[in-house]
C-alpha cells in the first residue's frame, strides 16, 4: 500500500511540473505574437508614406535632443541606443543614401519598444530553462518512483515468499500434529486393550492364588495325618526318623563325594593335558618362521673366469697366502664364474667370502693386499656380529643385557645346529616361550630372556671346555643375570635337576623350535614324506578334485565334484580319509580333515 502512495504521489508531481512547462510556452507564445504584429504595422506605414524632406533635417539637427530624451527610456527599459538602433536596422528602411547606423528614428507611438523585446526574450530564456529543470527534475522524480516501486515489487515477493514458506511450514506441522494424534489416539486405544486385559488375567490370578491356599491348607492337614499315621506305625518319633535319614544320606554322600573327586581328578588330568597340547600348537602356529638349511660350504660368484687366474696368482702364491691368513680353503674348479669357500668355522668362512668379495672388487690381488682386506673383513663381521645382536635383543624386546651377551648372541649368527641357524633358533624359542607364559599368566619377559640365552654357550664350545649349556650358565652368571635365568640355560638339557616353572617352559620352546618340520634336515625329509602321503590318501578316492595340506600337515582340506559327491558322500569321504590317516601314518597331536562340496550355478545375461 505504501507503495502505491509514492508510486501515484511521483505521478502527480510529474504533471504539475508539465503543466508549469506548458504554461510558460503559451506565455512566450502570446508575447513574441504581439511584437510581430507591432512590427508588421511600422513597415507598412513606412512602405506608403516614405520620410518627407523636413524629416531628415529634423533629424539631422534634433539628433542629439532626440538622443538625450530616449535616454532615460533606453536606461529603464534594457539595452542602450546604439544596440536598439543596430537591433532594428534590419526590419527599418533606408532613408536615402545615408547608412542604416548613422541615423537615428524617433519611436513612434504605435511601435513597440526594444527594451520590452529584450525583457520578453530573457522572459523566454528563463521560460525555457525553468522548463527544462522542471523536466530535469520530474524525469529524476519518476526514476526515483520507478527505483521506489521496484524496491516495493521486491519488498512485496520476498513477503509473499515468506508467506508461502510460512504457510507451507504451518500445513506441514498441523499434518504432523495430525498423525500424532492418530498414533496417541491408537495407542491409547491399545493401551485400553491391554488394561482389561491386564486386569481380567489378575482377576485369574487371584482366583488361582485362592484355590492354591485352600489346597495348601489341606495338604498340611493331609501330611499331619500321615505324620502321625507313620509313627504309630514305625514306632518312631519324628526326630528318630530324621536321624536314621541324616545318617543314611551321610553315608551315601561320602561314596558319591568319592566318586565325584575320582571324576574330578580323572578330568583334570585329561584338562590340564588338552590344555598343555592347546598351548603348544597356538605357539607353534603363531610363530611362522622360515625354514633355514645352512652348510659349511659358501659360493661366490664371480664377474668373469679371468678372475679365477688373477685370484690363483703365479705359481698359486695367491691362493696360499689368502688360504694361510683366513683359514679358509678355496676350491676352484670348472664351475663358471664361481668359487667355493670351505671351512668348518662359520665365523672365519665369513670373513674370508668378505675378504674375497673385496678382492674381487679391488682387482688389485697380492699377498699384501690380501693382508688388508683380512683385517677389514674382520672389523666388518665384528661390527656385523655387534649388529645381529643388538638386532636380535629388539626383535625379542629386550633392552637391559650386557654388551658382551649380546657380542656372544651376535657370533651366533654364523653358526649352525642339524642346519639350523642358532641366533634364528633363538629367537623362536624366545617368541614361544613368551607366548606360552602368558597363556599360563607367567612373566613373559623373564622366560623370554632365559630362552633367549640357553644356547649362548655355543659361541665358546671350540674354546671353552664343557657342554655349552654349562658354558651358557656360567656366563650369564658371570654377567650378572637372574637366578631362574641361568637355571633355566643349565638346565634345558636336563644335566641339573630342573626346579622352576621357567626352566621346564625353556625346554619345551627349545624342542619345539627345534622339532618343527622344516627347522633342521634330519626331520625335513620325513615331514615331506609324510605331506606328501597325507594328499596321496585324500586324492585315492573317488570324486576328489583338489587336496591341500596346510599347517604343517595338520591339516587337510579336499574339495570335491558337487555333481559326483552329494553332502553324505563329503562326510563318508572325511570319514574314511581320517580313519586311513589314523591308520598308516605316525604324527603329532591330530589332524583335521575337511571336505568342501561347492555348488555354483552361472548365467548369463545377454
Amino acid at each position: 500500500m505504501g507503495t502505491g502512495l509514492v508510486l501515484i504521489l511521483a505521478i502527480v508531481i510529474a504533471v504539475l511540473a508539465l503543466l508549469a512547462a506548458a504554461a510558460a510556452i503559451v506565455f512566450m507564445l502570446r508575447t513574441s505574437g504581439g511584437w510581430r504584429r507591432a512590427a508588421s504595422a511600422n513597415e507598412a506605414r513606412a512602405s506608403t508614406a516614405g520620410p518627407p524632406a523636413s524629416v531628415h533635417a529634423a533629424v539631422q539637427t534634433g539628433a542629439s535632443a532626440v538622443t538625450s530624451t530616449a535616454a532615460p527610456a533606453t536606461a529603464q527599459a534594457g539595452p542602450p541606443v546604439g544596440s536598439l538602433a543596430a537591433s532594428s536596422a534590419g526590419s527599418a528602411p533606408a532613408l536615402g543614401p545615408q547608412p542604416v547606423d548613422a541615423v537615428s528614428y524617433p519611436a513612434e507611438p504605435g511601435a513597440p519598444d526594444a527594451s520590452g523585446e529584450a525583457e520578453q526574450s530573457a522572459e523566454r530564456l528563463r521560460a525555457t530553462e525553468r522548463l527544462q529543470a522542471a523536466e530535469i527534475e520530474a524525469a529524476a522524480i519518476v526514476r526515483q518512483a520507478e527505483v521506489a516501486a521496484d524496491k516495493a515489487d521486491e519488498a512485496r515477493r520476498e513477503v509473499d515468499e515468506e508467506v508461502r514458506a510460512i504457510t507451507e511450514e504451518v500445513r506441514r506441522l498441523r499434518a504432523d500434529l495430525e498423525r500424532r494424534e492418530a498414533r496417541i489416539a491408537d495407542r491409547e486405544q491399545r493401551l485400553d486393550t491391554e488394561t482389561h486385559r491386564l486386569d481380567k488375567l489378575v482377576a485369574e490370578i487371584d482366583q488361582t492364588r485362592r484355590e492354591l491356599d485352600a489346597r495348601r491348607s489341606d495338604l498340611d492337614q493331609l501330611d499331619a495325618q500321615r505324620r502321625v499315621e507313620l509313627e504309630r506305625i514305625a514306632g518312631l518319633t519324628s526326630g528318630q526318623a530324621k536321624a536314621e535319614l541324616v545318617s543314611a544320606i551321610e553315608n551315601q554322600a561320602k561314596r558319591e563325594a568319592a566318586l565325584i573327586v575320582r571324576e574330578i581328578e580323572g578330568d583334570a588330568r585329561k584338562e590340564g593335558q588338552q590344555r598343555a597340547r592347546k598351548i603348544v600348537t597356538l605357539a607353534i602356529q603363531r610363530v611362522a618362521s622360515e625354514q633355514t638349511s645352512e652348510s659349511v660350504v659358501s659360493v661366490l660368484h664371480l664377474p668373469g673366469d679371468e678372475m679365477k687366474g688373477r685370484i690363483i696368482g703365479r705359481e698359486g702364491r695367491n691362493i696360499r697366502a689368502f688360504e694361510n691368513v683366513t683359514g679358509v680353503n678355496l676350491i676352484i674348479d670348472d664351475t663358471p664364474e664361481a668359487v667355493l669357500l670351505s671351512c668348518f668355522d662359520p665365523v672365519r668362512r665369513e670373513i674370508g667370502k668378505l675378504t674375497l668379495e673385496r678382492l674381487v672388487a679391488d682387482g688389485r690381488i697380492h699377498p699384501q693386499r690380501i693382508e688388508e682386506a683380512y683385517e677389514q673383513s674382520k672389523v666388518a663381521v665384528e661390527q656385523l656380529c655387534i649388529r645381529a645382536g643388538e638386532d636380535a635383543l629388539i626383535d625379542v624386546g629386550i633392552t637391559d643385557m650386557h654388551p658382551e651377551l649380546s657380542h656372544l648372541l651376535g657370533q651366533l649368527k654364523y653358526r649352525t645346529s642339524y642346519g639350523q641357524n642358532v641366533l634364528k633358533h633363538l629367537v623362536e624359542s624366545a617368541h614361544i616361550a613368551g607366548m606360552m607364559a602368558s597363556e599360563l599368566g607367567l612373566d613373559p619377559v623373564l622366560l623370554k630372556r632365559g630362552t633367549l640365552l640357553h644356547d649362548i654357550g655355543k659361541a665358546l664350545t671350540h674354546e671353552v671346555q664343557g657342554s655349552h649349556a654349562a658354558i651358557g650358565a656360567e656366563i650369564a652368571r658371570r654377567y650378572g643375570e637372574n637366578d631362574d635365568v641361568v637355571h633355566a640355560i643349565e638346565a634345558h638339557h636336563n644335566e641339573v635337576e630342573v626346579r622352576t616353572v621357567e626352566a621346564v617352559l625353556t625346554q619345551a620352546a627349545d624342542a619345539i623350535s627345534g622339532g618343527r618340520p622344516g627347522a633342521r634336515r634330519e626331520s625335513l625329509e620325513a615331514y615331506i614324506r609324510r605331506v606328501e602321503r597325507l594328499e596321496q590318501i585324500a586324492k585315492a578316492h573317488p570324486g576328489v578334485e583338489k587336496v591341500y595340506a596346510m599347517q604343517a600337515g595338520r591339516e587337510i582340506r579336499v574339495m570335491v565334484k558337487p555333481g559326483d559327491v552329494d553332502d553324505i558322500g563329503a562326510q563318508v569321504i572325511a570319514r574314511d580319509v581320517a580313519r586311513q590317516v589314523q591308520d598308516e601314518l605316525t604324527y603329532p597331536g591330530q589332524i583335521r580333515v575337511t571336505v568342501i562340496r561347492e555348488s555354483r550355478a552361472i548365467e548369463f545375461a545377454r
